[in-house]
C-alpha cells in the first residue's frame, strides 16, 4: 500500500521501569515489530525494507514479532521470511502468532515453519530464556484459538520472577491480571486506524456515534463493517502504553494497513528499552 495512505514509519521510543530487573539486564534493547498482513496489498516492499533497516540500525538486544504476519493464505509467509532474515539481534528474534496467521487449518504449522526455516522462535503457550532465568519470555496461544489458555504457562513461573509476556491481542491483558506480568506486548488493532487528536481510535466512539451513519459510509471506516466489539473489547487500549491493574501493557500500531488507510496513526516500529524501577 502506498505510503499516501499508511504514512511514514515512525520509530517510537519508550522506556519501560521493571521492578527487580537484574543489574545485568539494566539497559537492555527490546524491538517490537507487529501485523504485518505481507499478501501483496497491505504491505509495500519499501516500508518492510524501511522497518528492517531501522531495527538493524537500532542494534536491539532482542526482536520480538507479536502476530499477523499475513492476512488469510499462508502462503506469502514464505516470501515475508526471506526479508526478515536479514534481522539482526543479540539474543535473537521471537514470535507469538496473531489470528490471521491460524485462518485455515494448515496456517499455524505453515508459519511456524517458515520462521523456524530462518531461526526466528515461535512460542505457542511456551516460556523462553534468552536472557536468563531471570527474565523469561512468555509466549501464548492467539485469545482466539481454542489453545490459549495462560494459566499452565503463567503459573510455571515464580512470582518474585520479573517477565515479558507476549500475547497477539491486547484484550488478554484483563484475563492475565490475575499473574505478575512485568511487560505485556501486544498489536492486533493497528492502532485503531484513524485516530482523531486529542479523543484516540475513531472506532472507540462508534457505539455512541457511528452506528448512525449510513451503511454506505460505515463500510468504508476501518473495522466498522460488521461488529467492530469483534476486533478487541478494550479500544481504549488500541496503541501504546498502559497500566492494567498491577501490570504494563503496550501495544505496537503495527505495519501491515486496511481500507481506507492511516490518519495520525502512522505504522510502527517499537524500541522498549527496560530499566530498574
Amino acid at each position: 500500500m502506498h505510503w499516501l495512505f499508511t504514512g511514514r514509519l515512525s520509530v517510537d521510543k519508550i522506556t519501560v521501569k521493571i521492578a527487580e530487573l537484574p543489574s545485568s539486564l539494566e539497559g537492555i534493547k527490546l524491538i517490537q515489530l507487529s501485523d504485518f498482513h505481507y499478501d501483496g496489498l497491505r504491505l509495500s516492499e519499501e516500508l518492510l525494507q524501511e522497518a528492517i533497516a531501522a531495527t538493524n540500525e537500532l542494534e536491539p538486544d532482542l526482536i520480538v514479532l507479536t502476530g499477523d504476519y499475513v492476512t488469510d493464505d499462508p502462503t506469502p509467509i514464505h516470501q515475508l521470511v526471506m526479508r526478515l532474515k536479514h534481522l539482526q539481534s543479540r539474543y535473537g528474534i521471537y514470535a507469538v502468532l496473531g489470528n490471521h496467521d491460524i485462518h485455515y487449518k494448515h496456517s499455524q504449522a505453515e508459519v511456524t515453519n517458515a520462521f523456524s526455516s530462518i531461526g526466528v522462535n515461535v512460542l505457542w503457550n511456551e516460556i523462553a530464556y534468552p536472557f536468563g532465568k531471570e527474565l523469561p519470555i512468555v509466549g501464548l496461544a492467539d485469545y482466539w484459538s481454542r489453545e490459549f489458555n495462560p494459566a499452565p504457562v503463567m503459573n510455571q513461573i515464580d512470582p518474585l520472577t520479573p517477565r515479558i509476556v507476549l500475547s497477539h491481542n491486547p484484550d488478554t491483558a484483563k484475563i492475565l491480571e490475575q499473574w505478575r506480568v512485568d511487560l505485556q506486548l501486544s498489536g492486533h488493532t493497528h492502532g485503531g486506524h484513524i485516530v482523531i487528536p486529542g479523543f484516540g481510535p475513531l472506532v472507540f466512539y462508534y457505539k455512541k456515534f457511528l452506528k448512525k451513519l449510513p451503511k454506505k459510509l460505515r463500510r468504508w471506516v476501518p473495522f466498522l463493517f460488521g461488529d467492530c466489539s469483534k476486533v478487541v473489547r478494550y479500544w481504549e487500549w488500541s496503541q501504546g502504553w498502559h497500566q492494567v491493574s498491577n501490570n504494563q501493557l503496550y501495544v505496537n500500531r503495527g505495519l501491515g494497513t486496511y481500507r481506507p488507510g492511516r490518519f495520525f496513526c502512522p505504522p510502527e516500529v517499537t524500541v522498549i528499552t527496560l530499566v530498574s524501577q
